[in-house]
């Protein structure tokens, strides 16, 4: 196959799927991996993609565009460990804690493991299928039904009416972007009530977020920068946002990723 035969080929794969890694397009087309890098940065210099740690994305995504998690889960992963290994420090044995959908709160739900007692509501299904693959006795998980998004959330009026009945001490939300202007944000309607659904259930909310989420934002606002008890982020958010994010929030914790 022609180095543009197969570029072509990537880009349809990266079309259809919102995201590959570089090690499934090794695998798939039979070369080496100097080579893929290769194609995708001719792709990107295109335009037509965005590399990212260990793979590339569909580049230029609007504030509707809503990327899929497995698109999403091949980025910031050093960040994103980093913020759930700080977040579990706050839970402690015997709590209801919420995680809505994202993959740092999926990156989160592997490290609740560690933690007994606990019950766990979610809308997420991979943050679920986390929490069902290492199961402990003494943990409840529930999963409210609903619509399935692209990001494998589960919304609408069956999901909304779920958490209405709840209460929890925690919420870990994850966002798509954050922004002093609109807020947090989120890329699906459906999606933006239930996370707000969320944030009425919980008696503390803690938003989850990498510092590639800044100044990006998503067509629904969640909730204003200020209705975060605390915010976790990474170090690679600039001092500029520090500022602005920590005059809004109640508190901002900056982690180093690893």
């Amino acid at each position: 196959m022609l180095a543009q035969q197969r570029q072509s080929a990537i880009l349809e794969l990266i079309r259809q799927r919102g995201g590959v890694r570089v090690s499934h397009l090794v695998s798939r087309f039979g070369v080496s991996d100097m080579t893929i890098r290769r194609d995708l940065e001719a792709l990107a210099e295109r335009g037509l993609v965005d590399k990212v740690h260990g793979g590339a994305t569909l580049a230029g995504p609007g504030s509707a565009d809503e990327p899929g998690f497995a698109a999403k889960s091949i980025r910031q992963q050093d960040e994103k460990r980093a913020i759930a290994e700080r977040a579990v420090e706050l839970v402690e044995p015997g709590m209801a804690v919420a995680l809505s959908a994202g993959t740092t709160t999926a990156a989160l739900a592997a490290r609740l493991a560690e933690v007994r007692g606990l019950t766990v509501v979610t809308n997420s299904i991979p943050v679920a299928d986390v929490l069902y693959q290492s199961p402990r006795p003494d943990q409840t998980v529930v999963l409210t039904g609903g619509i399935r998004t692209p990001s494998d959330a589960l919304t609408g009026p069956v999901a909304e009416a779920a958490i209405a009945t709840l209460n929890v001490d925690l919420l870990f939300l994850g966002v798509h972007g954050m922004s002093p202007r609109t807020g947090f944000t989120t890329p699906n309607l459906l999606e933006a009530a239930v996370n707000r659904r969320l944030i009425a259930a919980a008696r503390r909310l803690v938003v989850l977020a990498d510092h590639t989420k800044w100044e990006t934002i998503g067509i629904a606002t969640i909730a204003p920068l200020a209705e975060a008890d605390l915010l976790i982020t990474d170090g690679g958010l600039p001092p500029e946002a520090r500022r602005l994010v920590g005059e809004q929030v109640g508190e901002l914790i900056v982690v180093e990723a690893g």
